[in-house]
């Protein structure tokens, strides 16, 4: 073997010689670990056309969301009704487009509520430990140890039908899970080098939370984001059929077009089948997604 002469520089490494640190960002390589998951990329594309579809029902739908023609009642899925209509001679597929603006707002609104709820309480919980860690948790466990359809009828009678009523009452009930999952990981996260570097410095308790301990919860925060979003569509669903989630006289949400019309299955199956496919087709996608997350932000797992 040559030697190298002194003072020279040494050979330049190739892309494919670079270990894969150094070859790109942290969150290119996680995106291409998601990339290879064939289910959560597909179930990302078919997510996107739900939200897009979703978002521009106002020029997608081929008539208004509360548009009647009452000479067409519980017409069967046609050229000019693709899916149907309903009793009141509104359109089926319509309904459905606008309605999902509603079923995905309350998902959304309600998985980031709980997760910025549970990440506090979680992050407070295990950096101070002690009784605010005590106290905290027992308040988890209680909510936690509650019939969860009980708490939401009670909830759901106190403050009323509207959609951000229900997406208060679901976000009561959904905060502890990341709460659980984030203070665990802080009890571990506290224990290391560079937060008792930072303690030694006498960086603030504050600083040392948003700055170097929240950071490294990226992706378990995430990962339960993108899951309660699945759950609380389909809780919303579950309110709405019990008659208690959003009213069907203030807008038209996937939920209450399935729990209004459940008398039809048999006479008027499209006003069923129809929005009880776009809540199962948006809870998996939903829920594979967060599948494909939590399995490339892993570094543990096995990417080949």
């Amino acid at each position: 073997m040559s030697e190298r002469p002194e003072g020279a520089r040494p050979p330049a490494l190739s892309g494919s010689e670079l270990p894969d640190y150094a070859q790109a960002p942290e969150w290119l390589t996680v995106l291409r670990r998601f990339r290879r998951h064939r289910a959560a990329m597909a179930s990302a594309v078919v997510l996107l056309i739900v939200v897009a579809c979703a978002a521009g029902a106002g020029v997608i739908a081929p008539h208004g969301a509360t548009e009647q023609h009452l000479d067409r009642i519980l017409e069967p899925p046609s050229r000019d009704f693709l899916l149907g209509s309903d009793t009141l001679g509104r359109d089926n597929l319509s309904r459905i487009l606008y309605g999902g603006r509603i079923s995905l707002l309350v998902g959304g609104a309600v998985a980031l509520m709980s997760g910025v709820i549970g990440t506090s309480v979680g992050l407070v919980a295990g950096y101070y430990g002690r009784w605010v860690d005590a106290v905290l948790m027992r308040l988890a466990d209680t909510m936690l140890a509650l019939p969860g359809l009980m708490v939401v009828i009670i909830a759901a009678r106190i403050l009323g039908d509207g959609v951000w009523d229900v997406v208060i009452v679901l976000a009561g009930i959904t905060w502890m899970i990341p709460a659980r999952i984030v203070r665990g990981k802080v009890l571990a996260l506290k224990e290391r080098e560079f937060v008792e570097a930072a303690r030694a410095l006498g960086v603030p308790n504050r600083r040392i939370i948003v700055r170097h301990l929240l950071p490294n919860l990226a992706g378990e925060v995430m990962v339960s984001v993108s899951l309660t979003v699945a759950a609380a569509i389909l809780a919303e669903s579950t309110l709405s059929f019990l008659g208690l989630g959003v009213s069907a006289t203030r807008t038209a949400t996937w939920g209450n077009m399935l729990g209004g019309n459940e008398g039809f299955v048999i006479i008027a199956p499209w006003l069923v089948w129809a929005p009880g496919l776009a809540i199962v087709v948006t809870a998996l996608c939903v829920n594979f997604v967060g599948d494909g997350l939590r399995d490339s932000l892993d570094p543990t797992q096995d990417h080949r």
